[in-house]
């Protein structure tokens, strides 16, 4: 096995979640990740706890939403529900085959099923025990526009680090941003503000991304207004959003528009009245990370790169909006792009100026 793997697994047992002695732990993973998920059970076996596995077989999400009726995707999922109420962490593997498999999926199906599984995920989310990760695939590889021995080198960099210290150096900006009022964003065809007044911002270090590398926190509901154009195609529901411009007026989306897929953002943006908000704000300081991968849980964390995520809003820091999406869409400051926080230029151009 690839070391790389053991380390990652390590890593994931070790310090992204906690796991006791008799604790049952849920593995999600696929058949291409199988190196990762087995390591992973194998360590949490060696804990004295229970890995309850979950395998995804390739195909079964196009099967399930192009034959599933309505009745079907409205049904609530009550064993999923039982399992995930009495586990005690959750460790996800993504490995996908076919980034494009729901692409000819209707979007009105996709919206249909989040709405119904909700409860499930904020219960999962309030549990505040888990965490997800992709493994390199050669469909990742391919969106990436790498071989998959580069892609593995990739990935297996942003993840397979010393997180602690990472951690440590995430304290400086949430302290700044637990103590600001105001935040503005400005970049290319982007000017957009905000309050922050109140809310406590959230370190990402390692506990529920892998690769993890972000600062966030959650916006006054009812204070975002401005415009932003997003700077990287964003991917919901398997299918990919490019171009996308967002207005808004007292915290919520009254102008919306896309190149590509622009009936999926009005299909997302239209899923309740929470999708129409900015729930979170993050801020992305991974500097191993540096190429856009056509992958959120990466992109996002590019150093020099902000996030405003459409819908639900973690209450960890204060956040108060609900939705059944939460949807990160990035914009890069690397080149023409400033934080303002409090009247005051925190990062420009990707660099940090505190």
């Amino acid at each position: 096995m690839d070391p790389r793997i053991k380390k990652l697994a390590e890593i994931l047992t070790n310090y992204s979640i906690k796991i006791k002695k008799g604790d049952t732990i849920i593995v999600n993973g696929g058949t291409e990740a199988k190196d990762l998920v087995l390591e992973v059970c194998r360590l949490i076996l060696e804990k004295g706890a229970f890995p309850r596995l979950n395998m995804d077989l390739p195909g079964f999400a196009y099967i399930y939403y192009k034959t599933a009726s309505d009745e079907q995707l409205r049904a609530f999922p009550k064993i999923t529900e039982f399992e995930v109420k009495n586990s005690d962490g959750v460790i996800s593997i993504g490995s996908d085959y076919n980034t494009k498999e729901l692409t000819n999926v209707n979007p009105k199906k996709i919206s249909m099923r989040m709405k119904v599984v909700r409860p499930i995920q904020d219960f999962r989310i309030n549990q505040n025990n888990w965490v997800i990760v992709d493994f390199p695939t050669h469909a990742l590889a391919q969106d990436a526009e790498m071989s998959l021995h580069e892609f593995e080198d990739f990935v297996f960099n942003a993840t397979n680090i010393e997180w602690e210290n990472e951690s440590k150096k995430q304290d400086k900006l949430k302290k700044l941003l637990d103590n600001a009022s105001t935040v503005r964003i400005v970049g290319e065809d982007t000017d957009i503000s905000f309050s922050i007044k109140g809310r406590k911002a959230i370190k990402c270090d390692g506990h529920r991304n892998m690769p993890d590398g972000e600062v966030f926190i959650a916006p006054v509901d009812n204070s975002v207004n401005g415009h932003i154009a997003y700077s990287f195609p964003a991917s919901y529901a398997g299918k990919e959003v490019t171009e996308i411009k967002l207005w808004f007026k007292e915290g919520r989306v009254v102008k919306f528009s896309a190149d590509k897929n622009e009936d999926m953002l009005k299909e997302a943006i239209n899923t309740d009245d929470g999708a129409k908000k900015i729930g979170e704000f993050g801020i992305g300081l991974n500097y191993t990370i540096k190429n856009h991968v056509k992958n959120t849980l990466f992109d996002e964390k590019i150093g020099g790169t902000i996030h405003l995520a459409l819908g639900m809003a973690y209450p960890e820091g204060g956040g108060k909006n609900k939705s059944a999406i939460h949807w990160d869409m990035i914009k890069d400051l690397r080149k023409k792009g400033q934080i303002i926080i409090d009247g005051k230029c925190i990062q420009k151009n990707g660099k940090w100026m505190i």
